[in-house]
């Protein structure tokens, strides 16, 4: 496994990826400085549904993860390489747990940074508050990854897909149907955020810790297991 993490590590550390992680995930700082400097600075409240919500949870979080987990099986498959990976004797999920730890080896410094940047400013150097943002934003990395990484194995169109879910389910249908949240990547993040600082982040409208905590294991182990199954099904040239 550790080779397979290693060469995957390698094709998604490319340059010009990083430096496009790196501005999505500077936005949010930028915003929030920007946010605090006007007169008129939000409530905990609006700030955690503009900001936290719907920019970082919402946009830039799935933007990076989609970048990086899109690619993680999507350029072997394009290149007709994935073969060399299938034909050795080893459990198919020896060959997705690394590309899934990779693809969260990349992305979450980037997301992890951002939102405790965010955060820290946003909330007066609160250590609890910040902790919280960031833990919830690095659980769903994992989710988006897990999902993404299934993507890029299951279609050559990855990147375009995730791109319409993240617009439309993620940005618009989670926003304003209520229902729909409850199927909502998004959603379980900010409510683990909720559970581990329910004193700076009070609602009533999220899913309980328990509840949070098993959704996110779900999705993450339940997509991982997707792309096991799609290993050891799928016809490779």
């Amino acid at each position: 496994m550790g080779s397979v993490y290693r060469l995957t590590l390698r094709q998604l550390s490319g340059r010009w990826r990083l430096a496009i992680m790196t501005a999505l995930a500077a936005l949010p700082v930028l915003i929030t400085l920007l946010t605090l400097a006007s007169d008129d600075a939000p409530s905990v409240s609006d700030y955690e549904s503009a900001i936290l919500g719907a920019m970082l949870a919402g946009s830039i979080l799935p933007l990076v993860v989609l970048a990086i987990g899109g690619a993680a099986f999507g350029n072997e498959v394009e290149d007709r390489t994935l073969a060399n990976l299938t034909l050795a004797p080893i459990p198919r999920w020896q060959i997705a747990l690394p590309k899934l730890l990779a693809v969260i080896t990349v992305a979450g410094p980037f997301i992890a940074a951002s939102a405790m940047l965010s955060a820290h400013i946003a909330f007066l150097g609160d250590g609890r508050a910040t902790l919280a943002v960031t833990l919830a934003a690095l659980a769903g990395v994992a989710m988006y990854a897990s999902v993404f990484v299934f993507l890029g194995l299951r279609s050559s169109y990855a990147v375009g897909i995730g791109l319409l879910y993240i617009v439309i389910w993620e940005g618009f249908f989670s926003g304003f149907v209520s229902g729909v949240r409850l199927l909502s990547i998004r959603y379980y993040a900010i409510a683990l955020m909720h559970a581990l600082d329910p004193r700076r982040f009070a609602d009533a409208d999220s899913l309980p810790a328990v509840a949070a905590v098993v959704a996110a294991a779900i999705v993450t182990g339940g997509f991982f297991l997707l792309s096991v199954r799609r290993l050891r099904r799928m016809d490779v040239p």
